[in-house]
């Protein structure tokens, strides 16, 4: 591996930077994923449509810049540093778009892709619910096949953006005779349709991203089945590995640390000056956590399928932006914990919202307990048990 970027990738980052600085008065900055203020989120969304980034990774036939691992890790370093409002991005383009192109039919194609590449429809997530998190396969949602349509009961949880989402991608048990990973299928579910009942999750912030959904004799079109029924988990596995590095949290702890160094040598904060060695640190780790998520862009590139690297990163990522909010918060004394409605907050007010909103991170997404168990077998070779 390369330890540096090309010329060419060092002028997409100029060119990223560049934009971002002509759209910034239009949607401002977000702190985390929650989406604070919906219409500046999908203000940037459609901006990005417009300007042709909206879907990096994607092939040029259905939108996208078919651009490399390493120039996708170079758009989501530049938006998290910049916390750019990239909340509504998440599920329609990292997730539910390339698992269409994957296994969708044509007319699925023609119907879905269009309104995700061009910013205007909103989709979330119906994977987890109250007894299956991270074993996602205990799922007991129902679907059953009634002529030419499933009708669907049963409850999801932790679903991001529920509340705002024109469209779900939805896993259902369609054979409850069949062993747990087989007899689910994949759905695209409108989330207008009769029968579903929405409920807001506030999460340690106050903040509603999060929302429980209630499914009672929901009827979804046939039509709408991605792939096979009962084949749904294998397509669910591969909507997760569509999930890239964790090169953006690193990014966004990076971006909060660099706040703070220019607080303390302004001298506005002075626990900031403080704890100058405990920041040292911290930029430092900053800096490995940054290649590591480069190095599983780069494994991306040559063809390989990362596996315990994106692990590796994706535990260091979460556990380091956690100690950056807990030594920040820590330096910051009593004031530190000035939410943003207060003007004499440290750093507008961001360092407790951080803390609180980066408590799940070491959970979303595969524990911190499943990413050691992933690194310790298939990276180090460790029997189970």
């Amino acid at each position: 591996m390369e330890f540096g970027l090309t010329r060419e990738q060092q002028a997409l980052r100029a060119e990223i930077d560049a934009w971002l600085d002509e759209v910034s008065p239009l949607v401002g900055e977000s702190l985390g994923t929650e989406i604070a203020d919906f219409d500046a989120a999908q203000t940037f969304t459609r901006l990005l449509a417009k300007k042709g980034w909206l879907a990096p990774s994607w092939p040029r036939q259905y939108g996208g810049m078919e651009a490399t691992p390493m120039e996708q890790a170079v758009f989501a370093e530049r938006y998290a540093y910049r916390r750019a409002p990239t909340g509504l991005t998440i599920v329609p383009i990292g997730l539910a778009g390339p698992t269409i192109i994957h296994f969708g039919t044509g007319e699925q194609k023609r119907r879905f892709l269009p309104g995700i590449t061009s910013g205007e429809t909103v989709w979330c997530q119906g994977f987890s619910e109250p007894g299956a998190g991270s074993d996602l396969a205990s799922l007991q949602t129902r679907a059953v096949r009634d002529g030419d349509s499933y009708v669907v009961n049963g409850q999801k949880i932790w679903t991001s953006f529920g509340h705002l989402a024109d469209w779900c991608v939805l896993l259902a048990r369609t054979d409850v005779e069949a062993p747990k990973h087989r007899g689910i299928s994949y759905f695209l579910l409108d989330m207008k349709s009769p029968g579903i009942t929405i409920r807001p999750l506030l999460n340690l912030a106050g903040a509603h991203g999060f929302n429980e959904v209630f499914f009672d004799n929901v009827r979804i079109p046939s039509e709408n089945l991605l792939g096979e029924e009962n084949r749904g988990w294998y397509v669910a596995t591969a909507t997760l590995d569509f999930e890239r590095s964790s090169i953006g949290g690193t990014a966004a702890t990076r971006r909060t640390l660099d706040d703070a160094i220019a607080a303390a040598r302004a001298g506005a904060f002075p626990g900031f000056r403080q704890a100058r060695t405990r920041l040292a640190d911290l930029i430092i780790a900053c800096e490995v956590g940054q290649w590591l998520g480069y190095r599983v862009a780069w494994l991306q590139g040559t063809g390989a399928i990362p596996n315990y690297e994106a692990s590796v990163g994706k535990l260091f990522a979460t556990e380091l932006a956690q100690r950056a909010a807990n030594t920040l918060l820590d330096a910051a004394g009593m004031g530190g914990q000035l939410r943003t409605s207060d003007g004499r907050a440290p750093l507008n007010g961001a360092l407790p919202e951080e803390y609180m909103h980066l408590v799940s991170m070491t959970i979303a997404g595969g524990t911190s307990e499943i990413q050691r168990g992933i690194i310790a077998t298939r990276g180090l070779g460790l029997p189970r048990g």
